[in-house]
């Protein structure tokens, strides 16, 4: 049942790690830094920046995939320093760059404090009463 279904699915587009990776290094050596790009790089390689992506997802080609996205990355982060261009603030959104800091204002309490029943009913009637409390009322009488 396995290679049934096996049969439909479309061929890799690169065999093996090897020939990905040369192509790879063959769009580094051959392209201006200034033009690098992961649609680039795609168009390059003659597939799309979603093949790539797929490609990530599997083992054997992650650290091939990964690694041309860093050095695009690291392009990005020179010009950056060097020109401080929106342009390439906004790409370095695109690697998960924020130029916003996100707070988590979650709080968690602990609630495992025994209270007994008469504890309970002077608690409830304070609330009923909307009367604050003491911390030493809390405390059977």
């Amino acid at each position: 049942m396995i290679e049934e279904k096996n049969k439909w699915w479309r061929p890799l587009k690169f065999e093996s790690v090897e020939i990905l990776q040369e192509k790879i290094d063959a769009y580094f050596k051959t392209t201006s830094k200034d033009e690098w790009t992961l649609t680039w790089l795609a168009v390059y390689l003659d597939t799309s920046r979603e093949t790539l992506q797929n490609y990530q997802e599997r083992a054997e080609f992650f650290d091939s995939i990964k690694k041309a996205k860093d050095m695009v990355e690291m392009w990005y982060e020179i010009d950056l320093k060097k020109k401080w261009n929106t342009w390439t603030i906004f790409a370095l959104k695109n690697f998960w760059w924020a130029d916003k800091m996100e707070v988590d204002n979650t709080i968690k309490w602990n609630l495992e404090t025994t209270i007994n029943e008469e504890q309970m009913k002077l608690i409830a009637n304070r609330v009923i009463n909307g009367q604050r409390s003491n911390t030493n009322d809390t405390k059977a009488e």
